[in-house]
């Protein structure tokens, strides 16, 4: 059987056509991109870990009456999911000053940011992502002012969920990055991933800055270790998975 032609391939998935028409298959690739894929690399066996670990949030933000695209994973690498128009917008919701948000107001890192912070880009390579007001998202029509409002409160829920999630697994959620879409009944629907690619994540146990990272930062920064940071998240997200204290 011949493989269906690829509708999409970006950075971390590639997306293929299915027999039904509303699904969409997800390939997640071993491809890691930093800075606008200004640094390129490959962190072996991240395609499988950061499909495992999107599988199992997605399910626990479901459950939580999260809306999302999954619907299954058919093989270790992919990930059944609805097709949605991708509304243009990432979301980057902070509970601690990491990253460019440090760079770019000179807050310390390691700040704990109250209450949580909640930013949106415009979806665009070419112009690199750019951070935008809610006034100019809504000037350049990428999302309507009710879309808007439940991308920000959804993103604000999830963020809940995460962090209980994370905390129980001896992880700090740092911060991260969502994407949302619009499936053809019009249902706003969280969209993407969320994996150690989207998200910042600290282990408990660790107080030295650099030890203590579990995500991409690892390859950003040439900390090393990347594969066991992200196999590590994984690690901790099934064992919760088994055994939830609810």
């Amino acid at each position: 059987m011949s493989t269906p032609q690829k509708l999409y391939e970006g950075k971390a998935k590639i997306i293929y056509p299915t027999d039904e028409p509303e699904v969409l298959l997800a390939y997640f690739k071993d491809d890691a991109t930093a800075f606008n894929a200004q640094k390129r690399g490959t962190i072996q066996g991240k395609g499988e870990i950061n499909n495992a670990i999107s599988s199992h949030l997605f399910q626990c933000l479901e459950a939580k009456g999260v809306p999302t695209h999954y619907i299954d994973c058919p093989t270790p690498n992919e990930m059944r999911v609805k097709r949605v128009k991708i509304v243009p917008i990432e979301v980057i919701i902070r509970n601690i000053a990491a990253g460019s948000l440090c760079k770019q107001t000179g807050i310390p890192a390691g700040t704990i940011i109250e209450p949580t912070l909640v930013e949106f880009c415009y979806k665009n390579d070419e112009l690199g992502d750019p951070l935008l007001t809610r006034e100019r998202l809504l000037l350049m029509k990428l999302a309507t002012p009710e879309q808007l409002e439940k991308i920000a409160q959804l993103s604000l829920q999830i963020n809940q969920i995460l962090s209980g999630f994370f905390n129980e697994c001896g992880i700090t959620l740092v911060d991260f990055k969502l994407e949302f879409g619009i499936t053809s009944q019009g249902q706003l629907v969280l969209a993407d991933e969320i994996s150690p690619d989207t998200c910042r994540l600290w282990d408990q146990s660790e107080t030295d800055p650099d030890r203590r990272v579990l995500d991409k930062d690892r390859f950003r920064r040439d900390l090393g270790n990347v594969e066991s940071g992200y196999q590590q998240v994984l690690k901790r997200v099934l064992e919760h998975s088994s055994n939830p204290s609810e």
